[in-house]
């Protein structure tokens, strides 16, 4: 007897530490809840005070191009990362190239709809296009989005016949945070560091072009907004679990800038007036005049950051994206 009251309140705490280390395990593997901090709509709200004739881009869905939705592309514990397809009706032997869309929201926020018109109206120019989530910062830190971004582009390539997709002909697309994701994935084509090791590793995740809007290119710069140490929380330091002093080695990895070669495949720069949102862009061009590898830069003067998703600045992205594109993949009209 004088032992069971030490030994009931051990048992119980044994019991409720182990329920809720279960607990928490499951935590890890359900799907974070959707940060909605950043939507177009909240977007829009915002930058109509200065700019008093925009409206939101959403044109209807081409009566040429068919869509898929809600795809799984890779399965982590209980997640299943999503993508949507949309592509040409008409059919063709060769297939069409390809261009995987990622959304922007700081690495935490965001939504892949943001670009389903975008998506949707350059489907209608001869290419197959996605939309593809990807975990974000209230899920899981850098590299994490890395890994699914390219599990996504190795999807694409798994499932060409079906949509139909010339696996030599693939680029990424990507606004804001998700400039600086394609960016990044862009240049470390083969980068075994960055791959990641789940879903559809037996293709490559490769891709041929880079469509950059407003994403920065290096984190440690003396352009980018986290160039000065600061205490207070920020979207990179969220992202990165770690200050700029207390992990250098993941802000530098981070930055498209970093890992330019002779292999690195064309680029567009397509930006706003901000500078701080592109930073490291004219290293980057340096970098790659050396190598002579083929960019583009299209600046929108007297643009909020967030100009592709608002009219009248949504109609020539398009036009700049298709451009380059048809340029870089010889696309035939």
């Amino acid at each position: 007897m004088f032992f069971q009251k030490p030994f009931s309140r051990l048992a119980a705490a044994a019991l409720l530490g182990g329920a809720l280390l279960a607990s928490s395990a499951q935590a890890q593997q359900l799907p974070a809840p959707r940060d909605t901090s950043f939507t177009v709509r909240s977007a829009f709200l915002k930058e109509k005070k200065y700019h008093p004739n925009i409206s939101i881009a959403q044109p209807p869905l081409p009566p040429t191009v068919q869509a898929a939705y809600n795809l799984t592309y890779c399965t982590l514990g209980t997640h299943n990362l999503q993508l949507d397809v949309f592509y040409p009706k008409a059919k063709r032997k060769k297939g069409y190239p390809a261009v995987l869309f990622i959304h922007g929201g700081g690495w935490r926020s965001g939504d892949r709809s943001n670009h389903i018109p975008m998506a949707q109206q350059l489907a209608a120019k001869g290419y197959v296009t996605v939309t593809a989530e990807y975990r974000l910062s209230t899920e899981a830190l850098y590299p994490a989005a890395v890994y699914d971004l390219k599990a996504a582009i190795r999807w694409l390539r798994a499932n060409a016949k079906q949509y139909p997709i010339d696996t030599t002909k693939i680029a990424v697309w990507g606004f804001s945070a998700g400039g600086q994701l394609a960016a990044l994935v862009g240049t470390t084509n083969g980068d075994k560091q960055l791959e990641g090791s789940a879903c559809t590793t037996n293709h490559s995740s490769s891709v041929q072009a880079i469509v950059d809007v407003d994403g920065t290119l290096a984190f440690l710069h003396p352009e980018s907004s986290d160039y000065t140490v600061s205490d207070k929380p920020t979207a990179s330091k969220d992202w990165f679990g770690a200050s700029q002093t207390e992990k250098p080695e993941l802000w530098q990895q981070a930055a498209g800038l970093n890992h330019v070669t002779p292999q690195t495949p064309p680029i567009v720069f397509i930006n706003s007036s901000i500078d701080r949102m592109h930073a490291g862009r004219e290293d980057m061009i340096k970098k790659l005049d050396t190598y002579r590898i083929y960019h583009e830069t299209h600046t929108f003067p007297d643009t909020p950051h967030t100009f592709p998703l608002f009219n009248p600045w949504f109609e020539p992205t398009l036009k700049y994206t298709a451009d380059f594109l048809d340029k870089v993949f010889q696309v035939k009209r």
